[in-house]
C-alpha cells in the first residue's frame, strides 16, 4: 500500500473516527431491531463519510436522490418488465448510462456512484420471487436518510479543526465524456446480465466489485484501482476471519461483535485517509468488512465459508470486469468521438 508515511492530522483522526464510528452505529441499529438487507445499513454511511470528508448540502440531496430515483426505477422496471430480459437490458443500459454520464461531469459523482451500485445490487435481488420488492426499495432508500443522519451526528461529535480545500473537478473533452460513460454503462450491464443468467444472487461483493473498478472510468484507472481492491479484499477478509476464530462460539453475541467491528473499520479507515485517492486498499477492506457483517453475519451462518467464497469470487469478478474493460476501451478509443485520449 503506499500509505503517507507522515502521521495522522488532526482531521484525518477525526474522518477515522466519523467512518468507524457511523459505520457500527449504522450495523448495530439494523441488528437491533432485525432490519433486512443489513449491507445497506452498514457499508452506506461508510460510502457517505469515507468519500466525502465534508458533509454538504449538495452531497446529501445527491445521495437522497439517487437512492430516491433508484427505488423508483426498481419498483417500475420490476412491476412492468421484469419477465421480460430482452426488453429490460437496453433499459438498464440506459439508467447505467446517464449516471455514468453524471459521474464524469464530477461535480454529481456522488449521485452517479451511489445510483449505480443501488440500482444493481436491486435490480438484481429484485428478481427472484421470493424478494420482497417493496422492503427492498424502502430498506435502501431507510438506509440512505439513516446514513445521512449519521454523518450529520458524527460530524457534529467531531468536527475538522482546520478548513479544508474544496474539491473542484476539472474540465474534461466531451469525447472523453462520452468514453467514459460508454464504458461503465457497457460493462455494468453485462455485469448485470452475467449475474442475472448464472444465478448469482449470493456474490454481492463480486457484484460490487464489477462496479467499483468502473469508477475510475478509464483502463488505466481500473487496472490500478483492481491490484488495490484485490488487497484490500484479503485484508478484510482475514480480520473477518479472525473475528469469527477469536470469538469461536460467541461470535453471534452482538456485545462482543461491536467493538471488533470498530476497531476493524477503525484500522481500515487509517489506511483510507493516508491513501488519500478516494476509493483504494483501505476503502475496499472496509466495504468487503461491511458486507461481510452486515450482509453474512447471522447467528446461523458461517463467517469463515461466506468470507472464502468472497474472496473466489472477487478475484474471479476482477479478471473478468479487467479483460472486458480493456476490449471496451480499446474499441472505444478507435472512433474519434469516444477516443479517451486528447
Amino acid at each position: 500500500m503506499l500509505l503517507r508515511h507522515s502521521p495522522l492530522t488532526a482531521n484525518d483522526l477525526r474522518q477515522c473516527l466519523r467512518i468507524a464510528t457511523g459505520g457500527t452505529i449504522g450495523f448495530t441499529l439494523c441488528k437491533l431491531f432485525g432490519w433486512s438487507n443489513g449491507v445497506f445499513f452498514t457499508v452506506t454511511p461508510m460510502l457517505l463519510l469515507g468519500l466525502v470528508p465534508v458533509i454538504s448540502g449538495h452531497a446529501v440531496r445527491q445521495l437522497l436522490a439517487s437512492s430516491a430515483i433508484a427505488g423508483l426505477e426498481v419498483g417500475l422496471l420490476g412491476g412492468f418488465f421484469g419477465s421480460h430480459p430482452g426488453i429490460m437490458t437496453p433499459i438498464v443500459f440506459l439508467l447505467f448510462l446517464y449516471r455514468f454520464a453524471a459521474m464524469s461531469r464530477g461535480s454529481l459523482f456522488l449521485f452517479g456512484a451511489n445510483g449505480v451500485l443501488s440500482l444493481s445490487i436491486m435490480l438484481h435481488f429484485a428478481s427472484y420471487p421470493g424478494t420482497d420488492l417493496n422492503d427492498l426499495i424502502f430498506s435502501n432508500f431507510w438506509a440512505t436518510g439513516l446514513s445521512v443522519i449519521i454523518a450529520y451526528l458524527m460530524t457534529a461529535l467531531w468536527p475538522d479543526v482546520e478548513p479544508r480545500a474544496a474539491y473542484q473537478p476539472g474540465p474534461k473533452a466531451p469525447h472523453r465524456m462520452r468514453h467514459e460513460a460508454l464504458l461503465g454503462a457497457s460493462i455494468a450491464t453485462l455485469s448485470f446480465l452475467v449475474f442475472q443468467i448464472f444465478d448469482l444472487r449470493d456474490s454481492m461483493s463480486a457484484q460490487a466489485t464489477t462496479l467499483l473498478l468502473l469508477f475510475p472510468m478509464h483502463w488505466n484507472g481500473a487496472l490500478d484501482y483492481a491490484r488495490k481492491r484485490a488487497i484490500g479484499t484479503l485484508l478484510g477478509v482475514s480480520f473477518g476471519v479472525m473475528v469469527q476464530l477469536f470469538l469461536y462460539d460467541w461470535s453471534g453475541l452482538l456485545i462482543l461483535i461491536v467493538p471488533l467491528l470498530w476497531l476493524g473499520l477503525m484500522l481500515f479507515a487509517q489506511a483510507h485517509v493516508k491513501e488519500a485517492s478516494g476509493s483504494g486498499v483501505g476503502f475496499g477492506a472496509m466495504t468487503t468488512l461491511g458486507i461481510l457483517f452486515g450482509q453474512y453475519l447471522t447467528p446461523g451462518n458461517d463467517l469463515i465459508f461466506s468470507a472464502l467464497y468472497r474472496v473466489s469470487s472477487i478475484f474471479v469478478a476482477i479478471v473478468a470486469t479487467l479483460f472486458l474493460c480493456y476490449l471496451l476501451h480499446k474499441l472505444l478509443n478507435s472512433f474519434e468521438a469516444t477516443r479517451f485520449g486528447y
